[in-house]
């Protein structure tokens, strides 16, 4: 069985920046093993796996793995989708997936990237001690929560989110989350400083994770009194995103880069 295979690194604007996703067209469902067979032979953070679809709701279904397991939003991956799509029909302007638990997510054109809608999600004030132990950081200024799974801590100072190295293992085990450090930005810098770990989903930290900056957006639009704000996640490889909130919806912009087109050969 030949799938077609794109990798893409999104929220980029030059190739090896930004967050890799490998984007596959199916014309069917494969079983879930398979699908995380896949993924574990990608080796990056995430694998999006696209269905077309003939309703007028949406054009595609979507569904991410990363090499551990199937999430519930993946916010990279569902931008490199939308450029796969709109790359290959240039009069298209705008492609909606639908999900299974993120409902519909949309990426437009934008300029010279794209813009994507996903859903906000406002964190909670939440005791999380485990996580800040496992992130070994001071100057910890709140810690909040998600349902959905996902875990900040907010720093005062970006040099503690750019100089924190997590103890991995400890953090796996505080439970399956997306932990998000963060701070406002430094003179010179982006408004917001972040990064992300997800060791429990076999990723000790993922490069630019958009998922993530639907749970920011409400966060820091509040502390920062405005509705949109430039983020930098500061990972190695490293990415910049605009964030804007317009109701219940976050909408993120960026730009992507296809790096390797082919083939994979599904035994």
């Amino acid at each position: 069985m030949r799938i077609p295979f794109t990798q893409v690194d999104a929220f980029a604007d030059a190739a090896f920046t930004g967050n890799p996703a490998a984007v596959m067209m199916l014309g069917s469902w494969l079983d879930d093993a398979t699908l995380l067979a896949i993924a574990q032979e990608n080796n990056l953070s995430e694998t999006a796996f696209l269905v077309p679809l003939d309703g007028a709701e949406a054009d595609f279904e979507l569904r991410w793995f990363t090499p551990g397991d199937e999430v519930e939003m993946c916010g990279h991956a569902t931008l490199a989708s939308g450029h796969v799509v709109l790359s290959s029909d240039t009069m298209c302007q705008r492609v909606r997936f639908a999900t299974r638990h993120a409902g519909v997510l949309e990426v437009a054109r934008d300029g010279l990237g794209y813009s994507m809608s996903l859903p906000e999600r406002t964190p909670s004030p939440e005791a999380l001690p485990g996580m800040v132990e496992a992130l070994g950081v001071d100057g910890v200024v709140e810690t909040l929560r998600h349902p959905a799974g996902y875990a900040v801590v907010v720093v005062d100072a970006a040099q503690t989110v750019r100089a924190c190295t997590p103890d991995f293992a400890a953090l796996a085990k505080a439970g399956r989350y997306v932990v998000i450090l963060t701070a406002r930005g430094g003179a010179g810098e982006a408004d917001v400083v972040s990064r992300v770990f997800v060791p429990a989903f076999a990723i000790d930290e993922d490069p630019v994770t958009g998922a993530a900056h639907a749970v920011l957006t409400p966060y820091w639009t509040q502390k920062l009194g405005r509705d949109s704000f430039v983020a930098e996640q500061a990972s190695a490889r490293g990415g910049r995103l605009t964030c804007r909130l317009d109701g219940d919806r976050v909408i993120l912009r960026g730009g992507c880069v296809t790096v390797i087109e082919g083939t994979f050969l599904l035994p």
